[in-house]
């Protein structure tokens, strides 16, 4: 699907105008193409078609997009269009990339698969063709509809370098990485495993963000940056996690089976922190940054060290949504209370115990 809309506006040309503009698909190639030929109905090529070829490339369909199945108004859709408008109106320079990303398209959904398909496109897998596969998985599944929305709103109220909805959809490679693997974990499911796989060392390649198909990834997730994360195949994530870069849930040898980590609702994974083998981050929790994680984290706490171990409870319930990682007087007081009790022979003090010895 290489069309920018799902309504065609159709005008009357010649097949030797068409022709040279965009070439015909196989199964129209019987048509005359004499200059005498009586004229045809064709869709017209959009004008984000002339202004921006590398992002659109080949004939439009001539079939219509299905509906996105979300009912009701789209609060979220109206935003991003609001602001390509004002950010158009403030950069003009920018006005038709604004178009053909965002305002040229009639739902969220087509405007996230343009962005994408262009981002990840390359000489042998082109925009269209990417874009063809994008609409057609997300504009059929209901819940991937749902979560590109809430992982949308996610990145605008907790990354404080987003500024709008706008940004986070055409800017932010955490979020694109993010819906890929949406769309690849769909196509898993349905039996389409090597093009799965496919789309998994494409986004790998261009965002540094390696999360595998079969990985089970919840909703209103944040990949902070992006850059370095990596989820295993048997990774579990849950909703409302947070996840800086660098991170790593990741298996511990050649094991196969169930081997990567299970995050629990509303944890926050610091920066650079590694977590291995199939072990439990309980909700809410929270693995400070560099840290190594070899044991189960109970619910509501503090993770910190190589290796990990439980420094401290946490007051509040969903750490990824206040995304505070300051630590407080009271935190490195614990910490310097740990490291004196220690044993002078590197052996721990029987009471200050490794996460979940």
């Amino acid at each position: 699907m290489a069309c920018l809309s799902r309504h065609h506006h159709r005008a009357w040309i010649n097949t030797q105008d068409m022709l040279q503009r965009c070439p015909l698909p196989a199964h129209h190639r019987c048509l005359r193409d004499d200059a005498d030929a009586d004229p045809i109905c064709l869709p017209l090529i959009s004008s984000a078609y002339r202004l921006f070829p590398v992002y659109a490339m080949g004939c439009p369909d001539p079939y219509p997009t299905p509906e996105p199945e979300l009912d009701g108004p789209d609060p979220i859709w109206n935003a991003v269009r609001d602001e390509a408008k004002l950010e158009a109106e403030k950069e003009p320079i920018l006005s038709s990339f604004l178009y053909a990303s965002i305002l040229a398209h009639d739902c969220f959904e087509q405007a996230l698969a343009f962005v994408v398909a262009n981002r990840l496109q390359n000489a042998t897998l082109l925009a269209t063709q990417l874009m063809d596969i994008f609409c057609n998985v997300i504009l059929h599944d209901k819940p991937i509809q749902r979560s590109i929305r809430l992982d949308v709103q996610a990145f605008k109220d907790r990354d404080p370098a987003c500024l709008s909805y706008c940004s986070a959809l055409l800017y932010m490679k955490g979020y694109h990485a993010l819906q890929v693997y949406r769309i690849a974990h769909a196509l898993w499911h349905q039996g389409r495993k090597v093009l799965a796989l496919a789309l998994q060392s494409r986004v790998s390649e261009v965002f540094g963000v390696d999360i595998h198909p079969a990985a089970k990834i919840g909703e209103g997730i944040l990949l902070d940056h992006g850059t370095g994360v990596v989820i295993g195949e048997t990774a579990i994530v849950g909703n409302r996690v947070s996840l800086m870069h660098g991170v790593t849930l990741g298996g511990t040898g050649k094991e196969i089976g169930d081997r990567h980590p299970k995050v629990g609702e509303g944890a926050l994974i610091g920066a650079s922190a590694t977590i291995l083998g199939n072990i439990k981050i309980g909700e809410g929790a929270m693995i400070a940054a560099g840290s190594l994680v070899l044991k189960d984290v109970p619910p509501h706490s503090i993770a910190a060290g190589i290796p990990a171990k439980v420094i401290s409870g946490l007051q509040e319930h969903d750490p990824s949504l206040t995304m505070k990682h300051d630590a407080t007087k009271d935190f490195f007081t614990q910490v310097a209370t740990n490291f004196r009790d220690e044993k002078p022979n590197g052996s721990q003090n029987p009471d200050k115990n490794e996460v979940n010895n």
